[in-house]
């Protein structure tokens, strides 16, 4: 493993090591407008959510790094604190990079990327209709970072009216993540689609105390075969299970095997088990390999 001191490199490879880092990173594809009504359409990946009473986002315009230069959305901000934070998918993430193109000043991204302005109802600047989300948000505050190359501006903004497209939301009317097909930024020019096998739950440990890792018996704590993942699942349990009386279990070929081959194939099982989210299983195997 190396150790950078960020002072001791160019900003140039800094940039590339955090973006790199920090990832996937969510787009805020930002639309704002100008004292004279000229509208600016841009995605920035410094960008997340901060709060939800009031409803906050922050997205940083930076500073260009090779000039010093300040971006069109920062300028327009400073002179009318409204924007709308558009969600990219998939269907319209070639749309949303030609967007990024640094036209000159008072040319319309919705235009050259062939997006179709809708009027907003709150704030001035126009929403994406190809968008499957949009936020419209008053700015409450601008925080510059620094005035060098690369220092963010940090914007903060309060949700004041969302829009979001019937077509994302599932049967319980929350956001469907398989249905909003959103795209997220890493380093250089990749990017990840929040799609396929992408997607998957980890149970939060709201709702009970797990006995955590260090209530995990040694035998298995110090396997050779399960992983950090694995010992996570089995550790996020209230209490270790009694060992099952179930006879049909007991008598599954697969778990005789595993326990007639020893340790490694018994863990080796339980990776297995916990790989399909069976808990429950997987502990009682390893349980039947100590008795």
């Amino acid at each position: 493993m190396i150790t950078v001191d960020p002072k001791e490199i160019p900003s140039s490879t800094l940039h590339a090591y955090l973006l790199g880092a920090v990832t996937p990173r969510p787009i805020a594809f930002a639309s704002t407008i100008d004292k004279d009504g000229q509208v600016n359409l841009s995605p920035f990946s410094f960008f997340n959510c901060f709060g939800y009473n009031p409803p906050l986002l922050i997205f940083s315009p930076a500073r260009r790094g090779r000039d010093n230069t300040t971006k069109h959305t920062y300028e327009n901000i400073l002179e009318v604190q409204e924007v709308v934070i558009n969600v990219v998918n998939y269907a319209m993430v070639q749309q949303m990079s030609l967007a990024s193109t640094e036209y000159p000043k008072g040319v319309n991204e919705f235009v050259k990327a062939g997006f179709t302005e809708v009027p907003s109802i709150v704030v001035s600047p126009p929403r994406v209709k190809e968008a499957p989300i949009a936020m419209e948000c008053n700015v409450l505050q601008v925080v510059p970072t620094g005035m060098e190359g690369g220092a963010g501006n940090l914007i903060i903004c309060e949700v004041v009216l969302m829009h979001i497209n019937e077509a994302v939301l599932d049967a319980e009317g929350k956001i469907d993540p398989f249905k909003v097909d959103a795209v997220a930024r890493l380093g250089g020019d990749w990017y990840c689609r929040v799609q396929g096998d992408s997607i998957f739950k980890v149970p939060k440990p709201l709702d009970k105390l797990g006995i955590g890792v260090d209530g995990i018996p040694e035998a298995i704590r110090y396997s050779k075969i399960l992983s950090g993942n694995d010992l996570g699942m089995l550790a996020n349990v209230e209490h270790i299970p009694a060992v099952t009386a179930d006879r049909f279990f007991i008598s599954q070929p697969h778990v005789q095997q595993a326990l007639e081959q020893g340790e490694d194939a018994v863990h080796l099982l339980a990776h297995i088990l916990l790989s399909e989210g069976k808990t429950e299983e997987a502990w009682q195997v390893l349980l039947l390999s100590l008795r």
